[in-house]
């Protein structure tokens, strides 16, 4: 079969972008010892998804379908058919939130999002796995009935849908007032609108926040509810207002979705359905951290491999130091952000059966869960920005991936609660939950681990003092202020820890010179010191072993 026209337009299609990730497999390997095999899943991110997501981006938009030729009220999303067959093969034959649930493994979910980078793709996934996972914890049997489907494990495949959001409250879910009433025995909703439903118009069944009682204020009166498309006796359930134009993310249809009496499954208990919703946006802000990682590594790679095929002043691109800087700039700061964000799961794997009231394990994962999203968002906003520089006035035309890429970063601090809300939201859980205790004793025991770098680590763990002690010393209104210096201060530190252990545990002097490259520039905020050329190699050439102990 002959190449894709596409592939004249992406350097980064066509190649396996599993296989091609040195950093990524060893990252992935310090955690589970054994890689686990996503090779079939790096093909099919790097030739089918890549170009399939490119095309719906410019020429796929989902439609709302609104009346049927019977003049029925339908409200369905129409997307692609290549994209269905992408989200098909995703959930049945990658079986991408399968894992959780069957095996108890969360790191190989949140790498296939990595993998899979796309973030209107990766949404409808993840927020799917976000009701099978409210399911899964506080469904009953009934509600359990859903679960194989929302998981891959039995057709027909179904999608899933969280809609918390209201157009008067935003994030503050406390504002709510959508409306759950309890008459002869059956829970009903009513209330418009939710207004960034993703999923709308694809969604079989949707998470919603809904305020139980008028009498109750504030986010501890809402109850999360299981809400069916269809009535048990098959009637539309829920109305889709309209769907959305937005910058990026076209892949993932998103509307307003309003409620008339519409039936739904309590979830759990109707006093603590907050807690279940934070517990939810656990899930959802750390597919965002990786899916984050994973555009920003999608742009590097078009870069890495547009400068080795691009001449300027009689030489590669890649062969011009400045060009080398930047490269090692935007590695160094995808490495970090990875072994951020894995550590940050890693809490989650040990947390995420926890239920209210929750132990330390929990509000740890949830304090590096906060960081984590902030400081990936971040990441990816800043590589993707300089990839399209590197490639020129060509960075700019919507004809190339590049400048996709970008703009789909440029979700990633919106989404599942902004800069300021993670920053607020981590002050509470510092103040009310004793965390810092747990990360002074997680960096104090992970200190006797470090044999080499061990003035690098010193530095992190002084930052990571010096920041929790300016904490300590702050009104609540000061707190508020320097809040998003202590998510990136904290961040970057723990970052730090974290590229040293792993360069300890495989012995790995390039994750060494990355944690030292990463603490100079994040921790020391100073220039690099002039590394030799075979150490910038190591660190720029991702798809080579270069010193990484992950097989041949």
């Amino acid at each position: 079969m002959p190449d894709s026209p596409y592939h004249h337009l992406s350097h980064a299609y066509g190649r396996n972008h599993f296989t091609i990730d040195r950093p990524f497999q060893a990252i992935l390997q310090f955690h589970l010892n054994t890689l686990p095999d996503l090779t079939r899943l790096g093909e099919f991110a790097g030739k089918d998804l890549y170009e399939v997501a490119e095309y719906v981006d410019k020429f796929g938009h989902p439609e709302h379908i609104m009346w049927s030729v019977d003049g029925e009220r339908v409200d369905r999303a129409w997307l692609a058919p290549s994209e269905m067959r992408v989200l098909e093969w995703l959930m049945k034959d990658a079986a991408v939130n399968l894992g959780p649930y069957r095996r108890g493994d969360w790191f190989e979910h949140f790498a296939s999002l990595y993998l899979i980078a796309d973030p209107g793709i990766g949404c409808i996934l993840t927020v799917t796995n976000q009701t099978a996972f409210a399911i899964f914890k506080y469904g009953d049997a009934s509600a359990k009935e859903f679960l194989p489907h929302l998981i891959g494990e039995a057709d027909p495949i179904q999608y899933g849908a969280t809609w918390f959001s209201e157009i008067q409250g935003g994030s503050d879910l406390g504002a709510n007032r959508v409306r759950a009433d309890l008459r002869h025995g059956r829970w009903t909703i009513e209330g418009d609108t939710k207004y960034f439903a993703s999923n709308a118009g694809l969604a079989e069944l949707a998470l919603v926040t809904a305020r139980v009682g008028e009498d109750r204020r504030g986010a501890k009166g809402l109850g999360l509810y299981l809400v069916p498309e269809r009535t048990h006796d098959g009637k539309r359930n829920f109305l889709v207002r309209r769907l959305k134009e937005k910058s990026g993310t076209i892949g993932v249809p998103t509307g307003e979705v309003e409620f008339h009496r519409s039936e739904a499954w309590l979830l759990g208990e109707p006093e603590k359905g907050v807690y279940y919703t934070l517990e939810n946006l656990m899930v959802s802000r750390l597919a965002n951290s990786m899916a984050a990682l994973g555009i920003a590594r999608k742009a590097y790679l078009e870069a890495y491999y547009y400068t080795q095929a691009r001449t300027a002043f009689g030489r590669r691109l890649i062969d011009h130091p400045l060009i080398r800087r930047d490269l090692l700039d935007l590695e160094v700061a995808i490495e970090g952000g990875l072994a951020l964000a894995f550590h940050a799961v890693e809490g989650f794997q040990k947390a995420w059966t926890d239920t209210p009231p929750y132990g330390l394990t929990y509000h740890y994962a949830r304090f590096l869960t906060h960081i984590t999203k902030n400081v990936t968002a971040d990441i990816s906003a800043y590589v993707t920005r300089v990839a399209m520089e590197l490639h020129g006035g060509r960075g700019f035309l919507r004809e190339f991936p590049v400048e996709r890429w970008h703009r789909e970063a440029l979700i990633t601090p919106i989404w599942e609660g902004p800069s300021n809300i993670q920053a607020l939201d981590l002050l509470e859980v510092i103040a009310k939950k004793g965390v810092t205790q747990v990360l002074r004793q997680e960096v104090e025991r992970r200190e006797t681990t470090i044999r080499t770098g061990q003035a690098i680590f010193a530095l992190a763990r002084a930052r990571i003092e010096e920041t929790l002690n300016s904490l300590a010393s702050y009104s609540e209104t000061e707190a508020q202020f320097f809040g998003k210096d202590l998510l990136d201060d904290l961040g970057h530190a723990i970052a730090v820890t974290q590229l040293l252990q792993i360069a300890n545990a495989l012995r790995s002097p390039r994750f060494g010179l990355v944690a030292a490259l990463y603490a100079r520039r994040y921790l020391e905020g100073k220039r690099y010191d002039y590394p030799t050329v075979a150490q910038v190699d190591d660190v720029i050439q991702v798809d080579r072993p270069a010193g990484l102990s992950v097989g041949a």
